[in-house]
């Protein structure tokens, strides 16, 4: 590896010689002050001049530097490193049972040894005390009503066998009375009309009294009748009736009954339940283990949400406490997407807490990203659970540990710095150093870690390659129109939809410079041709000026807003329409922009001029960009 360091720094451009004066007499009052102020500002300036000529030669010099590796066959391990907690794998949670919800009243110490029977928590259970209260209330109303529908229902069934084996009886057997008594009395009455008719015969009986005999007859007749339509009216209707009346007093107060037994069921099973929650408010260790607060990151600003403490609220089911195992050990990682593809259960990893070293196994890793904060929302992490080996004693749950996962080990591999590698258009290449050329090379490329990738063909052992090209070679870091190659725009965004109008490839007008056109384009960058301005693919109009364009002349300092004087320029010092740009403008992310963030978005921009503003309109591309003399 090589490396050229700048030179010695240019003697500034301005210098002050002291000459002897005459000597004369100091001056005084405001004359003295006003002279000793210019005085100290022209040494001022001197001194800054000079240092911008200072670090302007440090940083031509800088981007004339040439690091290069030479190529070699090594072993490689393609690790996933990643910090995570340390927790049990097998935990008994310990959850709030009370319905509702309920305040913690007392808690056992977090991290607190306990046996099997010990107090753990203890719930406020005023509100379920009163509710147990009323809830016996209406317990013994439901059983009093209960207890008088099931005697109602008692008596009606009575009623219904009282009538069929008494009732009806005793009246069935008067309506056979009555008729056996008229049969009689219309056999009595028809012999004695015999015995008149006879004697009427003879002389013995008037007419008279024969029809009295006569009316005896057919009085008993009737009355016989009479009695025997009562007995059918008793056995055909009223014994139906009845009955019918008799059994639906007894239907219903059977269904009073059962009604009134769910109810005194279902007050008994609140008040149940209810003095069940109040055994729930005193809750007790099921078995020996260390107690660990269930405390929660996670919310908009990944805080600890719902804290287990003295006074806090606690939701129905929600964990509060955990007794981990702790001889089942592991670890959770959260593993960026651009990783996790690579992960598989069962790999083995190397695990470092405190300053100890052991060894674990990938056991699983989750199908969807964990929740992330506010800040962070962009970013998706997978959640990857690696069990440690054996049972290391000394171990607490929520330690801190770093997990090196062991994706593959490359034997005798051709391997290059991840720096030298540049992608363009989707291929890979990098740039070999012979004598006085660069010669560019396709890579194809295999496995990588954070620091070396696997080569398997373009470079060979020995090969000299770049480290920096893109600070070196124009070639590494030339975009597709500063190529000259036309974009194949069906092949990135894919043939047009039957009936759709190809928008892209309507003509436009002419471009309109943006903000980067005329005086000041870029950012003190060196002279040079503007680039053409960005734009939409069509036949669109010259544009005036993109991105670089611009006449001669350097775009305003930022530092001109440094308010303190303390030579950098703070994001509260700058105007509204830095902020939105201060990120980027911030290169090395200090939150200052500084002599040094302007020498290196110079760098960044030494090809494609001063971050100017867009060239083309809407619908075309913008045309070439002004040059600079």
């Amino acid at each position: 590896m090589s490396a050229t360091l700048p030179s010695t720094p240019p003697k500034p451009a301005s210098s002050v010689t002291a000459k002897p004066i005459a000597k004369q007499a100091p001056p005084s009052g405001m004359a003295g002050k006003l002279l000793g102020l210019l005085v100290l500002l022209g040494m001022l300036g001197g001194v800054g001049y000079g240092a911008q000529q200072y670090f302007a030669s440090m940083s031509a010099g800088q981007r004339q530097t040439v690091l290069t590796h030479t190529v070699a066959a090594n072993d490689m391990l393609v690790t996933v490193t990643e910090d995570g907690n340390l927790e049990s794998a097998s935990n008994l949670d310990i959850k709030c049972q009370v319905a509702g919800g309920s305040s913690i009243l007392w808690i056992v110490p977090d991290g607190s040894t306990v046996k099997q029977g010990d107090k753990l928590v203890e719930l406020d259970a005023s509100i379920i005390d009163e509710s147990i209260n009323t809830q016996k209330i209406a317990y013994e109303k439901a059983r009093s009503t209960k207890i008088q529908a099931e005697k109602n229902f008692e008596v009606a069934k009575l009623a219904v066998q009282e009538y069929l084996e008494g009732t009806f009886k005793q009246g069935l057997q008067d309506a056979d009375k009555l008729i056996t008594i008229s049969m009689e009395n219309l056999r009595s009455a028809e012999n004695s009309l015999q015995h008149a008719e006879r004697m009427f015969r003879k002389g013995y009986v008037s007419s008279l009294e024969l029809e009295g005999q006569r009316f005896a007859v057919e009085r008993a007749k009737l009355e016989l009748g009479s009695a025997q339509t009562a007995k059918d009216v008793l056995v055909n209707f009223t014994k139906v009736k009845t009955l019918q009346d008799l059994e639906s007093q007894r239907d219903t107060a059977e269904a009073t009954m059962r009604s009134e037994q769910a109810a005194f069921e279902l007050e008994e099973i609140r008040l149940k339940r209810l003095e069940s929650q109040m055994e729930q408010c005193t809750i007790v260790a099921p078995q020996d283990g260390m107690v660990v607060y269930a405390n929660e990151q996670g919310g908009r600003f990944n805080q600890q949400q719902g804290s287990i403490e003295e006074g806090a609220a606690v939701r129905e089911r929600q964990t509060i406490l955990r007794l981990p195992d702790l001889a089942r050990m592991q670890v959770k990682v959260n593993v960026h997407e651009s990783k996790v593809d690579q992960l598989e259960p069962g790999m083995r990893a190397r695990i470092r807490i405190l300053d100890r070293d052991m060894t674990g196994t990938v056991t699983s890793i989750a199908n969807q990203p964990e929740s992330t904060g506010w800040f962070s929302a962009n970013v998706k992490e997978y959640a990857t659970h690696v069990r440690i080996d054996g049972e290391p004693e000394g171990l607490r749950p929520g330690m801190t540990a770093e997990v090196e996962i062991l994706v593959a080990h490359l034997k005798n591999a051709t391997t290059l710095p991840v720096a030298a590698v540049v992608e363009q258009r989707g291929q890979f290449f990098c740039w070999i150093k012979d004598d006085t050329k660069y010669e560019r090379r396709t890579l194809k490329l295999g496995m990588s870690n954070d620091y070396y990738i696997e080569v398997q063909d373009g470079v060979s052992v020995g090969d000299e390659v770049l480290l920096n090209p893109r600070s070196v070679v124009p070639e590494a870091k030339a975009t597709l129109e500063d190529a000259g190659e036309e974009m194949d725009i069906k092949s990135k965004f894919g043939e047009a939809a039957p009936g759709d109008a190809p928008r892209g490839d309507r003509p436009g007008g002419p471009g309109a410079g943006g903000p980067g056109a005329g005086p000041g384009a870029g950012v003190d960058g060196p002279s040079r041709t503007g680039g053409p301005g960005p734009g939409g693919p069509g036949a669109g109009g010259p544009g005036a000026g993109g991105p670089g364009g611009g006449g001669a002349g350097g775009r305003m300092n930022p530092l001109q807003f440094d308010k303190d004087g303390d030579g950098k320029v703070s994001k509260e010092e700058a105007p509204p329409q830095m902020q939105e740009r201060f990120d980027m403008m911030d290169t090395n992310g200090d939150g200052f922009i500084d002599r040094a963030d302007m020498d290196a978005l110079r760098q960044r921009f030494q090809q494609g001029g001063g971050p100017g503003g867009p060239g083309g309109g809407p619908g075309g591309p913008g045309g070439p960009g002004g040059a600079r003399p």
